[in-house]
């Protein structure tokens, strides 16, 4: 804690830019609040002993949130290779990377690499049980996709987990077969289940010690911090992730405020302790529970009414990972206890089930005060869907940089018609319906700038313009990634904006980002972040 923490501030800036219409010419914070803001001699007035924090050209707003991201999955230790294609860029990178760690692990321990991007990596399709059997006959190995969508495994994996050419798909997952055999490639439920526990079985896959994972949670709070990032919310969180935040929190290394979406398979202990989200403080709190009924709108596995050419190449219309009566019953019971959901949806035949779930659910149970919820990515919607959204005050959380970072796949997966409805931030806002900021990271950049030029553009990679009618102004985007996700987590009263009585949390950039071309965005340099008025982070 800075030892300054209980004295008075003065912030003052180039522009001070509150998303409350008014631009003062400086911010007074007591503590971790915002307890003033106005002129600079009017402050300096009203607190003549207050420290004064001068700076200079840079430009003050509302710290970014993000509200659904995974910072607890980078949390490895170092135990996993890395195997982004900025790493491994072919194939054969991806082959001689995990032989390496082969050849030093002992025999019959696992090898596990992460961060793997079929669609990036040089033949990518060619990363099969066939490749990784070639990597270690003696090891169980096993890669896990950048999405956590889906994995790799070789036949020790495979028989490690009980498949066989034999075994049924289970339920919610699919085991990829050619000509009945396992190709060792697995999506949903049939790599989740199989490898990293499922229930009170444990995952198979090795787990860092609680030491080395603290130290690799400081370190991506830090890469987050020099985004701008003040707040992110843990979209998948399971009680070792809970552990793991709570020992964050005790060694210091919460540099920013933490949300967690609990994974629904826990949430009956918590509500049997009479925990409901909210619970918690400013600085770690359990903010919802997490389910998922469908898979990957970048990796072709989202359920969708009409079919498409999905991950496999092959005529889909996605995967269903939870049976309607299991989304149904889950909904129910989550809403009933006064719990906030926040509920994986990306393709419209999903996002409908949830709705029908969640429409009947507060039918039943009419919910309480600032009970709202949320479904995870909403990613292909039509006008019904949007007025039902918009009906029971849902607050949908798109991919904030997806159209830019993943365009060709969704042009790939589900044709340029489609793709170009995909994330519509546009349509939810003229509907009236609050939208929030999403990374997903890892499965996307992790920058909140980046994701701005991407909602005012639209534009792909390679310069394909995706929805040009779906694109924000610098301030609408702004606005989705400060007050859209507080709201998100129901802390619309706290963060957001500033304003007196609100969190001191800002962000510091180089640049006006309402007054850069949008193309420019992701280019305006970070210059500090601040977190209830205490700097967590400044460039060198």
């Amino acid at each position: 804690m800075s030892p300054h923490a209980s004295q008075a501030r003065i912030f003052s800036a180039r522009r001070i830019i509150t998303m409350n219409g008014d631009e003062p010419e400086a911010v007074a914070t007591l503590g971790e609040r915002v307890v003033a803001v106005g002129g600079r001699r009017e402050l300096r007035d009203r607190f003549p002993g207050a420290e004064d924090v001068d700076l200079g050209s840079g430009v003050l707003l509302p710290g970014f949130n993000d509200a659904h991201a995974h910072p607890s999955v980078l949390a490895d230790g170092g135990l996993y290779v890395d195997l982004a294609p900025s790493v491994t860029g072919s194939a054969e990178q991806v082959r001689r990377a995990l032989a390496e760690r082969a050849a030093r692990t002992p025999e019959g321990e696992w090898v596990v690499g992460h961060n793997f991007d079929v669609s990036r990596t040089e033949d990518g399709r060619s990363v099969d049980r066939t490749l990784l059997d070639q990597v270690s006959a003696r090891h169980p190995v096993l890669i896990i996709h950048y999405s956590y969508h889906g994995a790799v495994a070789n036949s020790r994996a495979l028989a490690a987990a009980g498949y066989d050419e034999g075994t049924p798909d289970p339920v919610g997952g699919e085991l990829v077969r050619d000509g009945g055999r396992l190709t060792g490639v697995l999506y949903e439920r049939a790599w989740m289940e199989g490898y990293l526990g499922h229930g009170s079985r444990p995952p198979l896959v090795p787990q860092p010690t609680m030491p080395a994972r603290v130290e690799s949670l400081r370190r991506m709070l830090a890469r987050m911090n020099a985004a701008g990032i003040t707040s992110v919310c843990d979209a998948m969180v399971h009680p070792a992730d809970w552990a793991l935040y709570q020992a964050a929190r005790d060694a210091g290394a919460l540099t920013a405020r933490v949300g967690m979406l609990l994974w629904y398979e826990f949430f009956e202990p918590a509500r049997e302790l009479g925990m409901r989200t909210g619970f918690g403080d400013g600085m770690l709190r359990f903010s919802g529970v997490k389910m998922m009924t469908d898979g990957a709108v970048s990796g072709g596995t989202c359920l969708c009414r009409a079919p498409y050419r999905g991950a496999l190449g092959e005529r889909t219309g996605g995967i269903q990972v939870m049976p309607d009566e299991e989304i149904a019953e889950v909904v129910h019971r989550v809403h009933a206890a006064g719990s906030r959901l926040a509920v994986h949806a990306n393709g419209d035949l999903a996002i409908s089930k949830v709705l029908d779930a969640m429409e009947a659910a507060i039918g039943a149970t009419p919910p309480r005060p600032g009970q709202t919820h949320r479904i995870e990515h909403c990613s292909v919607v039509d006008p019904e869907l949007v007025k039902r959204i918009r009906a029971l005050d849902v607050i949908p959380v798109p991919f904030g940089a997806f159209i830019s970072y993943h365009g060709h796949n969704l042009v790939g997966h589900y044709g340029r018609e489609r793709a170009a409805r995909i994330s519509p931030h546009r349509t939810f806002l003229d509907a009236g319906i609050t939208v929030a900021g999403s990374s997903d990271y890892p499965c996307g950049p992790l920058e909140p700038l980046y994701a701005l030029r991407s909602l005012t553009t639209r534009r792909a990679q390679d310069g394909t313009v995706l929805g040009e009618g779906q694109r924000l102004t610098p301030y609408e985007a702004l606005e989705v990634y400060t007050a859209g996700s507080a709201a998100a987590s129901g802390e619309q009263d706290d963060k957001g904006r500033i304003a007196v009585g609100r969190i001191a949390d800002f962000t510091v950039l180089g640049e006006d980002p309402l007054r850069t071309e949008p193309e420019g965005l992701a280019e305006i340099p970070v210059l500090s972040t601040w977190v209830g008025a205490r700097r967590v982070w400044h460039a060198g």
